[in-house]
């Protein structure tokens, strides 16, 4: 999941103060502040349309495990909701080269291939409720406007 950053917040993040300096702060402030509110509204959007007890387990006691600021509240709630258990590689070398693996979050086993489906429809799920909010808060400012 770590490809899935935007290309901004990627180039930036690495270089902060040699390269970039004062503007690759701002940069990463600029993307954690654009980021926030999907974050917010995903990872609630999981617990609703998936296992809500899970996702919401994993969201308060994991979510931090995983580096990055709303990458592992969505990644939690998510693996959550789906009950699979999370976790790759570390893509960075460490110094004396050998490969860490990043603490796996989520309850239940390893995910697989059949997991895709599960995630891409918990996606789906979550997409139409927040269409369906939408439209009734639509309904609701003409009915009430």
């Amino acid at each position: 999941m770590e490809h899935a950053r935007p290309l901004l917040a990627e180039a930036l993040g690495k270089h902060n103060d040699e390269e970039y300096g004062d503007f690759g702060n701002l940069a990463r402030q600029t993307f954690a502040i654009i980021d926030w509110l999907p974050v917010w509204l995903t990872a609630p959007g999981f617990a609703v349309v998936g296992d809500f007890e899970d996702a919401a387990y994993c969201w308060r006691n994991q979510a931090d495990r995983w580096p990055g600021d709303g990458l592992g509240i969505v990644l939690a709630s998510g693996s959550g909701a789906r009950g699979v258990r999370l976790g790759i590689p570390e893509c960075r070398q460490r110094a004396a080269g050998s490969r860490v693996d990043r603490v796996g979050i989520g309850p239940g086993d390893e995910a697989d291939v059949d997991f895709m489906e599960s995630a891409v429809g918990l996606v789906w799920r979550a997409l139409v409720l927040w269409c369906l909010l939408l439209l009734l808060l639509g309904l609701a400012s003409l009915v009430g406007g």
